[in-house]
C-alpha cells in the first residue's frame, strides 16, 4: 500500500554528530518505494526570527545550511519542498496542499525529534490527519537524550502507537560512530 511521508528539516545545516546517520536512512526509506507521495520541509532562520532576536542564533539562514541532505535532494522536486520560517511547524502552503488532497494519515521522520518533528506531528494531529512518527529515522541535534525527550512527548500527546520504528535503526539506539 503507497503511503504519504513527510521528511522534516533533513539538511545540511542540521547535520552533526548526532544526526549525521539520518539522510542515508531517509534516502533507504524513500528508496523503499513504499511512499506514493513524498514531501520535505526545510529551516529558513529568518532575519528578525525569534531565533536571532531572543536567541542570538542566526545559522540555517541561507545555503548552504538550509540546502536539503544531499542523500535526499535528489528526490526532492521543486513543487514537494516547502520552506518553514522558524518552529513554525506546517506552513500555510503545505496545509492547503493536505487539504485539497485529502491527506488522512502522514508518516513523518526527520530532524529535530524534539522540536520540528514534534510541532509538525502535533500540527497534523490537530488538523485531525494521523501522524505516524517513524522513530528511527529521527534524530536531535542536541542529542539522545533531546530525541528521547521528543518522543516521550509525543507519545503522550499524539499516542504511543504512533510512535513506529522503520525497520532501519541498524539495532542502535543512539547516532552509530561517524566513518
Amino acid at each position: 500500500m503507497s503511503e504519504a511521508l513527510l521528511i522534516v528539516d533533513v539538511q545540511t545545516g542540521f547535520l552533526n554528530q548526532f544526526t549525521h546517520h539520518i539522510p542515508k536512512r531517509v534516502a533507504r526509506l524513500i528508496e523503499t518505494g513504499n511512499y506514493n507521495q513524498v514531501l520535505f520541509t526545510r529551516f529558513i532562520n529568518t532575519n528578525n526570527s525569534p531565533y536571532c532576536r531572543f536567541l542570538s542564533w542566526d545559522a540555517c539562514s541561507d545555503e548552504p545550511d538550509t540546502n536539503l541532505a544531499p542523500e535526499i535532494a535528489p528526490f526532492a522536486s521543486a513543487e514537494r519542498v516547502f520552506s518553514k520560517p522558524g518552529l513554525c511547524g506546517i506552513p500555510d502552503e503545505m496545509a492547503s496542499y493536505f487539504r485539497q488532497r485529502s491527506i488522512q494519515q502522514m508518516y513523518v521522520c526527520g530532524i529535530d525529534t524534539d522540536m520540528c518533528v514534534l510541532k509538525i506531528a502535533m500540527d497534523l494531529f490537530d488538523m485531525n490527519i494521523e501522524p505516524i512518527v517513524l522513530t528511527d529515522c529521527c534524530a536531535s541535534t542536541a542529542g539522545l537524550q533531546a530525541h528521547l525527550a521528543g518522543l516521550a512527548v509525543l507519545s503522550r500527546n499524539i499516542g504511543a502507537n504512533r510512535l513506529q520504528e522503520a525497520g532501519l535503526g541498524d539495532g542502535t539506539l543512539a547516532a552509530p560512530a561517524q566513518e
